[in-house]
């Protein structure tokens, strides 16, 4: 059971504003907060001297972020955010001429984009994997396009696609399996064994309620070796000689050795918080306030639903007849209701085969009550129809 008092005691804005915008960035609990007086401690001794004396804080947060991923602490590096993760992942990948990178239609644009330069750069060739009739990828179709010439599957897990199925097609035939979980960290349990991916990057931001500016890779060991980053510093690969550069035999040879300290331990504060809850109950509790949601939407006249998949998450997407999306989401905020848009940038592939205007996004999380996923039920239900 989850202690839903004590956790919006721990969340104070909570009591302001109806927040359903987890899905961009949760609001933070007062123990992930408190890692601002790290900045305190820089101003009063000087940030070497700070890092010095919070050294084994810093290196747990590997440990913490190990155990949210069922992954040894090797296997982490804390980057300043999802994007770079994600980035120091493929890029360290050699592609030629001819090489294939498997995607799904449902991919994140800042993904996408380096796919094409890549392709651009190297003669790689991007194919997309069809989706099924539920809309998430198919697996027999992407069993269908393996070959020799496959040399990564890179696919967005949230909100559509059944990320561990893919890991076993990846594993069954040696093929590298780069994995954007940045929606399923801390709204769901990630276990990286379990869903057989070799890179997996992720934010602190969303539902994991850490602060803004951190994120992490997940690298398996077995191919850490394999890999050399496309950009190092002397942290990253000790100058041993004048002509001689070592990698790090850790995940953090992927890191640079300057860092947001303060910000990494609001990332290892924000893991443990969520642990302590535990992830199962957490993820029981946003299923069943994205159920209510969804029930709630599918009654009030105008609005679809534009979910896919066949057990949806907690980012529940819709639209509403003679309202842009925009103008939704400008009106909940009037109400004191935070929820948000998503464009069809955003993951132009998708929303151009299902010809989608700009969505509303509301993503409750486990800190919700029921009361407020009502309150914007009613909210939309009381709009004049146009």
């Amino acid at each position: 059971m989850i202690d839903i008092d004590q956790i919006r005691i721990d969340t104070p804005a909570a009591e302001r504003i109806a927040y359903l915008h987890n899905a961009g960035a949760a609001l933070m609990p007062t123990p992930v907060v408190a890692a601002k007086e790290h900045i305190d401690l820089e101003s009063e001794i000087g940030g070497y001297a700070a890092a010095d004396r919070e050294a084994s804080r810093l290196y747990s947060v590997y440990g913490s972020v190990g155990r949210l991923l069922n992954a040894a602490p090797d296997e982490i590096a804390l980057l300043e955010n999802a994007t770079v993760a994600w980035q120091m992942a493929f890029y360290a990948l050699a592609f030629r001429k001819g090489d294939r990178i498997l995607t799904a239609e449902a991919e994140y644009a800042a993904n996408y984009v380096a796919f094409l330069q890549v392709a651009r750069r190297t003669g790689a060739v991007i194919e997309v994997v069809p989706s099924n009739a539920s809309g998430e990828l198919d697996i027999h179709a992407l069993e269908r396009m393996i070959d020799e010439r496959v040399k990564l599957i890179a696919i967005t897990w949230i909100p559509v696609n059944p990320a561990a199925a893919v890991g076993k097609i990846a594993r069954a035939h040696g093929i590298p399996y780069l994995l954007d979980a940045c929606q399923a960290v801390g709204q769901m349990a990630v276990d990286v064994e379990a869903i057989g991916c070799d890179m997996l990057s992720a934010t602190g931001r969303k539902f994991l309620r850490g602060p803004r500016g951190t994120g992490f890779l997940y690298v398996r060991r077995a191919l850490l070796q394999r890999l050399e980053p496309p950009m190092i510093d002397h942290f990253a690969a000790p100058w041993v000689s004048r002509d001689e550069y070592r990698l790090r035999d850790d995940a953090r040879r992927f890191e640079t050795w300057e860092n947001n300290y303060a910000a990494r331990l609001g990332l290892g504060a924000a893991v443990d918080y969520a642990l302590a809850i535990g992830m199962g109950p957490i993820e029981q509790r946003c299923r069943l306030l994205a159920d209510r949601l969804r029930g709630g939407l599918a009654s009030v006249r105008g609005i679809t639903i534009r979910d896919l998949g066949r057990t949806p998450g907690a980012i529940v997407s819709f639209t509403m007849d003679g309202y842009e999306a925009d103008a939704i989401v400008s009106g909940a905020a009037a109400a004191g209701i935070t929820i948000g848009a998503s464009h069809p940038s955003s993951t132009r592939i998708d929303a151009e085969i299902r010809a989608l205007p700009p969505l509303v996004r509301a993503s409750p999380h486990y800190y919700n009550t029921e009361a407020e996923i009502d309150r914007l039920i009613g909210h939309l239900a009381g709009l004049t129809p146009r």
